[in-house]
């Protein structure tokens, strides 16, 4: 009876031993998440820049004088306030007149940035809202005139005396969809597509805006234009705001 208790104990603290030196393996193997925290600087400042379109077009095109300078202040994380100021002078010619636009104008309103950049990067994918103003004038340079008297032929008849209509306006909205990136430190390559609608426009008389300065082209009267912009520009830093990212990463306690 001794010999089978002795036995009996030793086999109970074996399997005590046992027990603890599995619990004690599974605590060294047991995997701990951590969180790292990194902080970078971001830079918030004024970026300013040009429509390189408008110089390019400028010197292919004849009936074509522009230059758009544009810009926008970083206000928080995504929000950018941004605006364009611009002057342009266009002549249009069809077989009824030839007419000359010449004005400037000016457009203002916000950028909401929706590209999540990673680390310190500050590039954008962004929709802009912008309401426009013009202020401008239109010149009649010549126009044509159907000669009714004739029952056999429909002649024209081209009366050159130029005309100049002043003080015109017009307001409208913009949507803008467009994109922004660093191309070397401070230095931004950008893209953007609008659509515009027109609200407020003053007309010269017997003829309407075939365009107008910052909106475009306009069509058969309609009230809606749309636009596009190739940019350059530079951010000149003006202070930093710390960006945390955390991090988790795997430890072995």
């Amino acid at each position: 009876m001794k010999t089978q208790f002795m036995f009996a104990s030793t086999i109970r603290c074996v399997l005590v031993m046992l027990l603890f030196s599995l619990i004690a393996t599974a605590q060294s193997e047991e995997i701990e998440t951590v969180k790292d925290t990194l902080i970078y600087k971001q830079k918030y400042g004024l970026r300013l820049g040009a429509d390189i379109s408008k110089i390019a077009r400028t010197f292919v095109d004849d009936n074509y004088t522009g230059l758009e300078l544009m810009g926008d202040y970083r206000l928080t994380k995504r929000i950018y306030l941004a605006g364009e100021i611009g002057n342009e002078e266009r002549t249009i010619e069809n077989e009824v007149l030839n007419n000359t636009t010449k004005g400037s104008y000016f457009k203002g309103g916000i950028d909401l940035n929706f590209y999540r950049n990673w680390l310190d990067m500050e590039n954008m994918i962004y929709a802009g809202f912008r309401a426009g103003a013009s202020t401008f004038s239109q010149t009649l340079n010549s126009y044509g005139v159907y000669n009714i008297n004739n029952q056999y032929w429909n002649e024209q008849v081209s009366i050159n005396e130029s005309e100049e209509f002043k003080g015109l306006t017009a307001t409208w909205l913009e949507i803008q969809i467009g994109i922004k990136a660093e191309m070397f430190n401070n230095f931004y390559a950008g893209f953007n597509v609008q659509l515009k609608g027109l609200i407020t426009e003053t007309e010269p008389n017997n003829f309407e805006n075939l365009y107008i300065p910052g909106f475009n082209r306009t069509y058969d009267s309609g009230r809606f234009g749309t636009g596009f912009n190739f940019n350059l520009s530079y951010l000149i830093p003006i202070f930093k705001k710390d960006k945390i990212v955390v991090q988790e990463k795997e430890a072995d306690e």
